[in-house]
């Protein structure tokens, strides 16, 4: 998604310090400025109201889920890294949204992993590769852009927000050669944490509300476990995900059944090593491939079908599956599982504490997948009514 080297941002770098470095930063960013946070939770809150009232002014008429929820989520990473979020009528950063959107899907195409065999069609002035390399370069630009506003009122050593660490960060490391902290890197990493922050979780709720308008009766019964739980006038609460195994049950097999990342976050070999008689060299690329396990029949009795009481036991309590693994394994893992199971659960919860999803006169839309490096529904119409 971006015409960086191998060294630049989070995603792109090799195993090593540069790695290491960007990843603690990041990891402690996330937990010192979002979740870690006891007010952080209510920051949350604060945004499913934001995004409860952007449904309302569709007054129930069909509208697409997409934007609102893109912009609702987007908001809690820009928490941690601007320290601000942006209003939905903000209408730069929307673009910019939509553009890291439309290089996730040109990633996994045909024209681009072309271009990633052979880099010289790179001089062609055609192809999608050149789509994507524009794209890169306007957020690029853009990203440069927000970095520097939310610099301004910087005080050293006192960091506020992601932005304002990792300039601290470069700061310390002026006088270290080995330091891979800069300016650059700092426009890779926010590019980074933005889009895996957003795209991911987007698109989890995405298929989560088509789901619940596919299947009434699984919607009915959050509905009950919302009911009883949490009632119609309480905010919903993180201590309440505990209380609440069938919703719990839904976004657990929401996420074993669209597999949103289905190749994980790519690793690499750290030194030479054989598997089933194969040798791979150090420094190989690793794909781990999570369709696979989440629809392999040794762990998931009848795969094919959407079943969240596969999460529960015989007595009714939530039952962890260890063949689960969304968020990917081993050092990559995702940086920010905590935080996006937070957002899953409490802008799940609002929305149907508050709305009845349905079809607009019963127009079922396709349920398969638009391919790309993460899998997302195909935009579909959808009707929120207040219950």
């Amino acid at each position: 998604m971006w015409r960086a080297k191998l060294t630049d941002g989070l995603l792109n770098s090799r195993y090593g310090r540069g790695w290491a470095d960007h990843r603690r930063l990041a990891v402690n960013s996330f937990r010192y400025f979002g979740y870690g946070q006891k007010s952080f939770e209510s920051k949350i809150l604060e945004e499913t109201q934001f995004f409860a009232d952007a449904i309302e002014t569709y007054s129930g008429r069909p509208f697409d889920f997409k934007q609102i929820i893109t912009n609702a989520v987007s908001n809690i990473t820009n928490l941690i890294l601007f320290g601000e979020r942006f209003s939905y009528e903000d209408t730069d950063f929307q673009h910019m949204i939509e553009l890291f959107s439309e290089n996730v899907e040109l990633a996994a195409s045909a024209s681009v992993f072309l271009y990633n065999a052979f880099p010289w069609i790179g001089i062609l002035p055609f192809g999608k590769h050149q789509q994507l390399f524009r794209n890169a370069d306007v957020v690029y630009d853009f990203l440069s852009r927000l970095i520097e506003k939310a610099s301004v009122n910087r005080k050293p050593h006192s960091p506020q927000h992601f932005v304002d660490a990792y300039l601290d960060e470069m700061d310390q490391g002026k006088n270290d050669a080995l330091s891979s902290f800069s300016k650059e890197n700092l426009i890779f990493s926010v590019g980074e944490l933005i889009i895996a922050g957003t795209e991911t979780t987007t698109n989890v709720l995405r298929w989560a509300i088509l789901f619940m308008a596919f299947y009434p009766n699984i919607q009915g019964q959050v509905w009950k476990e919302i009911d009883l739980i949490i009632g119609p006038n309480r905010k919903p609460s993180w201590d309440d995900k505990c209380k609440m195994p069938y919703t719990e049950a839904v976004l657990h097999e929401v996420l074993r059944f669209c597999n949103i990342v289905p190749l994980g976050i790519f690793h690499a070999t750290s030194e030479d090593t054989a598997v089933r008689g194969y040798s791979i060299p150090k420094g190989t690329t690793v794909i781990t491939n999570l369709y696979s396990v989440h629809f392999d029949e040794k762990y998931w009795r009848d795969p094919e079908m959407f079943y969240p009481e596969r999460f529960l036991d015989t007595s009714g309590y939530f039952s962890k599956k260890e063949a689960l693994v969304p968020f990917s394994l081993g050092r990559r893992h995702c940086l920010g599982e905590q935080l996006a199971w937070m957002e899953m659960f409490l802008f799940f919860t609002a929305l149907l504490q508050q709305f009845h999803l349905h079809f607009p006169h019963e127009l079922v839309p396709n349920l398969k997948p638009r391919l790309g490096m993460t899998l997302q529904p195909q935009p579909y119409l959808i009707c929120a009514k207040r219950r």
